[in-house]
C-alpha cells in the first residue's frame, strides 16, 4: 500500500512544509500537496493510507459547492493529492462556526459554558442548555491566527488588536454564516450532521476576499450521523460521529506523546482502519466511489504537476 510521507520537487517553487501539506510557493500561485501524514500532539504520529488523497478531494468538492458563495484560491486539481492555488494574503483570523452545544478541550464551547461563559461571538446563550444539544442558531467564534497559540477573541478586541478591519470582520461573518449553511444543507443529503468548522480567508492582489486553505474535512470540521443524532442525545448518550479519536488514544495509553523524545509506532491494523474511516466519510459526503491509486505516488504526481514547474 503506497504512502505519501512527504515531497522535495525541485523547481517547483520555495517549499514550505506544514504538519499535514507540502506547499511551493509562486509569484503568484501556491502548489498544495496534502500528504498522508497525520498530526497530533504537535507532531506526526502516523501515516495513514490515502488520507491526503481523500482531504484534498473533499475539500476540492466543497470549493465547488460553495463557489457561487465566495470564490476560492483554487486554481486546478490536477492530482488527487495536489491543488494549484491563486496566492492570497491571509486574513489573520479563523472563522469558526459552531452549531451545537459540544466539544471537550480548553477552547470548546462546551467546556467554555460548563465554566459559566454565556457570551459567544456576540451572542448570549440560555442557562440550562445540555451538551450536544443544537445551539438556536449557528455562532461564529473566531479565533485569531499566530505563530504561538491561537486565542478566542471578541469582535472589539480582534479590532482593537488589529488583526481585521470591522468592515473586514463583518464580510468575513457573514461569508461563513452563508458557507456554514450551505455546509449543513448538503451534509443533511448525505445522512451527516455538519456540526462545527473552520475556515480561513485571504484577499486576492485586487483586496477581493478568498475562501482559502481547506473546506469542510473531517480535519477541519466535526460530523455527527444524522439519523441516529436525537435518540442517541435523547438517551445521554454521545451522538454518532466520525472517529479519528481512537489512534490518538491510544497514544496517550502508550506513552506521553507531548514529552516523549520517541514515540510507539501506530499498530497496523489501527492504522488502516482509520484509512477505511477517511475513505467512508469522503464516500459519504461525495456520493463517489473512492479510487484507490496504486503505485509510485511520487512519480504520479511528479508527471501531473509539470505544467507547473517554473
Amino acid at each position: 500500500m503506497s504512502i505519501l510521507i512527504g515531497t522535495d520537487f525541485k523547481n517547483l517553487g520555495i517549499k514550505r512544509a506544514g504538519k499535514v501539506r507540502d506547499a511551493y510557493e509562486q509569484k503568484d500561485k501556491i502548489i498544495f500537496i496534502t500528504t498522508d501524514r497525520h498530526s497530533s500532539f504537535d507532531r506526526i504520529i502516523a501515516h495513514v493510507p490515502h488520507k491526503g488523497a481523500v482531504l484534498n478531494l473533499i475539500s476540492a468538492f466543497w470549493f465547488n459547492e460553495t463557489k457561487d458563495i465566495l470564490p476560492n484560491h483554487v486554481i486546478a486539481v490536477p492530482d488527487p493529492n495536489v491543488t494549484v492555488a491563486k496566492k492570497c494574503a491571509t486574513v489573520p483570523i479563523e472563522g469558526v462556526v459552531r452549531g451545537h452545544l459540544t466539544g471537550a478541550t480548553d477552547t470548546a464551547i462546551w467546556t467554555r459554558y460548563a465554566n459559566g461563559e454565556r457570551a459567544f461571538g456576540g451572542t448570549i446563550l440560555p442557562d440550562g442548555m445540555k451538551k450536544n444539544q443544537k445551539l438556536p442558531e449557528p455562532l461564529f467564534d473566531p479565533t485569531t491566527k499566530e505563530s504561538t497559540h491561537d486565542r478566542t477573541l471578541s469582535k472589539d478586541d480582534l479590532i482593537q488588536e488589529g488583526f481585521v478591519t470591522e468592515e473586514k470582520f463583518e464580510e468575513v461573518k457573514e461569508k461563513a454564516l452563508e458557507l456554514f449553511k450551505r455546509g449543513q444543507e448538503v451534509a443533511a443529503t448525505r445522512g451527516l450532521m455538519l456540526v462545527d468548522t473552520k475556515y480561513e480567508f485571504g484577499t486576492d492582489k485586487n483586496g477581493t476576499l478568498m475562501l482559502i486553505d481547506e473546506i469542510h474535512t473531517p480535519d477541519s470540521s466535526r460530523y455527527w450521523m444524522l439519523g441516529s443524532y436525537e435518540e442517541r442525545v435523547a438517551r445521554g448518550e454521545e451522538p454518532e460521529y466520525f472517529d479519528k479519536e481512537f489512534l490518538r488514544l491510544w497514544f496517550k495509553q502508550h506513552s506521553d506523546p507531548y514529552k516523549d523524545t520517541v514515540l510507539p509506532e501506530a499498530p497496523k491494523e489501527m492504522v488502516e482502519e482509520l484509512s477505511r474511516r477517511y475513505i467512508g466519510i469522503y464516500e459519504q459526503l461525495t456520493e463517489r466511489a473512492f479510487v484507490r491509486e496504486e503505485g509510485d505516488i511520487i512519480s504520479r504526481i511528479e508527471k501531473n504537476i509539470t505544467p507547473y514547474r517554473i
